[in-house]
């Protein structure tokens, strides 16, 4: 296959113009102008970009346990809808992922059940118990790209630094959820302006904030990888800034619902604005895309997090936290983050796809010749946001009917389309 034409935009290799790309047998052959056609198959790709799969460092794909909300074949076709070639399920899963076992199961299932690739990731802890470490290096060596607890933090620190120590000697990241549990009491809502309109229990950004301190200075003192996961307060951008200048072995994310909406859009009781980290205020919102714009946040990831409708129809007190967000990132992203003038689409192009990918240790994220045809051609049309047509299963989602720019046409993993 050819790709004729479209803007070609690949950072691991500095392209950013309009050229053709060339692959065979699933890898990159070739990134070149006027390329001979020799009898391959040709799409015109004139007036879309380009540009490695999509890398999400970050979802919740629900199987096993929790398959009223997703699976497998619903969730890794919502990824490839938007653009990703490989996502990063988490191990809250029921059970939890938390074995080199349960890693080998789901790669094994992920070979006929998945239209991306998995890059899975181990719990910290057995059961997410937060009292006996999983056996990391077994997990790694069955393929866990990362760690984490996902959903909370481990909150014994003697463990978790232990934890840190034992994966900074084989190489494994932590993925980190920043969050106090003792700090939460009972909060369902950013505490701030939507809290005190509703009369809603309210989470801090000290919540979030304690534990990224914490966590930041043991990846000083051990060594490990530690990777921030979903962060939404102006003070963990400062923070992630102060341990990257101090040297520390640390990345972050950022996910577009934290960068495109705050608290003070929240219309009412509605559930579907409900998640954890909650939307913040607007300062932090600002202080978010500041970040951005500066190269703070190595990474753009989702936290895709769905749920039934009846779940997210029992409002905010009693329905779960989670909104998804694979087949809206690239457009909210595009539209705030590039519409918006905080970067250009290189960076964006970076951010997710590039950058997750080196934090994972993933071969994708790059148009490299002989790197995996792992491909999506996307456009800067606008749009309009339906939840009806989510691939996933979850419909929850803040967003539905915002007009938007940036829409995904085509995705292609090791050369075959998915989407």
């Amino acid at each position: 296959m050819i790709l004729r034409n479209g803007h070609v935009i690949d950072p691991a290799n500095g392209i950013d113009r309009i050229t053709d790309v060339a692959f065979a047998e699933g890898v990159i052959t070739a990134v070149a102008d006027n390329l001979p056609a020799d009898g391959e198959r040709e799409l015109d790709c004139r007036g879309a970009y380009v540009v490695p799969g999509f890398v999400d460092l970050h979802v919740h794909l629900r199987d096993p346990g929790q398959t009223a909300k997703e699976t497998l074949t619903t969730g890794t076709a919502a990824a490839a809808a938007g653009g990703y070639t490989a996502v990063a399920p988490m191990p809250n899963t029921s059970p939890a992922t938390d074995s080199a076992e349960k890693i080998a199961t789901l790669l094994k299932r992920s070979e006929s059940e998945c239209s991306v690739k998995l890059l899975p990731i181990t719990a910290v802890t057995l059961g997410q118990e937060g009292r006996e470490l999983a056996d990391l290096a077994a997990a790694k060596e069955a393929g866990a790209v990362a760690m984490s607890e996902d959903g909370k933090s481990v909150m014994d620190i003697t463990l978790y630094r232990e934890a840190l120590r034992k994966a900074a000697s084989i190489g494994l990241p932590m993925f980190a959820h920043c969050e106090d549990k003792n700090l939460v009491a009972g909060g369902v809502i950013n505490s701030g302006m939507a809290s005190e309109k509703l009369g809603l229990p309210g989470i801090t950004d000290a919540v979030e904030d304690v534990i990224t301190a914490r966590d930041l200075i043991l990846a000083g003192e051990t060594g490990c990888h530690v990777h921030l996961c979903h962060c939404s307060t102006a003070f963990s951008a400062r923070l992630l800034k102060e341990a990257k200048d101090a040297g520390y072995p640390v990345s972050g994310e950022v996910c577009p619902h934290h960068f495109a909406m705050c608290d003070d859009e929240i219309p009412g009781d509605d559930a579907n604005y409900k998640m954890n980290p909650p939307l913040r205020s607007r300062a932090d919102m600002e202080a978010l895309l500041e970040a951005i714009r500066d190269g703070i946040f190595d990474c753009i990831s989702t936290d895709h997090a769905p749920h039934t409708a009846e779940e997210k129809s029992r409002g905010f007190v009693k329905a779960p936290f989670g909104i998804v967000g694979s087949e809206t990132a690239f457009a909210l992203s595009y539209t705030t983050l590039v519409k918006g003038g905080y970067i250009d689409m290189p960076t964006l192009v970076k951010m997710m796809s590039l950058n997750p990918s080196r934090i994972a240790g993933h071969t994708g994220g790059t148009l490299s010749v002989g790197a995996p045809a792992d491909i999506a051609i996307v456009t800067g049309e606008e749009c309009r946001i339906d939840a009806r047509y989510f691939r996933s299963m979850g419909k929850n989602t803040p967003f539905d009917g915002r007009r938007v720019y940036g829409k995904v046409l085509a995705t292609y993993i090791d050369g075959t389309r998915v989407y």
